[in-house]
């Protein structure tokens, strides 16, 4: 099972990915590009070039989930822009921003973390 928690470590992908990559494509994208280790229990937030799905690749101990959500209508919105290749967030953004809450509803939004 997998738990979103405020000790969550999350990072988001902040360019699209090709969503025909599978867990093995999304391990090597982690690995090779982003320079993480994808074993290592961090959750990876993905999207794709229309921002019209998300998938989250994360390692429990005993084996990859990878999970979609694609979007009925509507795209998200507010995907981090940065020079860097992957940003943090926190798992109450990552709920709001992957269940439908209005980011723009928030009496303060936080600004996406670099990771260096």
């Amino acid at each position: 099972m997998i738990q979103l928690n405020s000790s969550s470590k999350i990072l988001i992908a902040v360019d699209p990915v090709d969503f025909r990559r599978g867990i093995d494509g999304l391990c090597g994208l982690c690995r090779n590009e982003l320079e993480h280790n994808p074993s290592s229990g961090t959750i990876y937030v993905f999207t794709n070039r229309s921002r019209t799905q998300a998938r989250m690749l994360v390692y429990d101990g005993t084996g990859y989930w990878l999970m979609t959500k694609r979007l009925s209508k509507g795209r998200f919105s507010r995907w981090p822009k940065s020079s860097d290749t992957i940003a943090a967030c926190q798992a109450k953004e990552l709920i709001i921003f992957l269940w439908g809450e209005n980011p723009d509803q928030i009496s303060n939004p936080r600004d996406w973390q670099k990771i260096g």
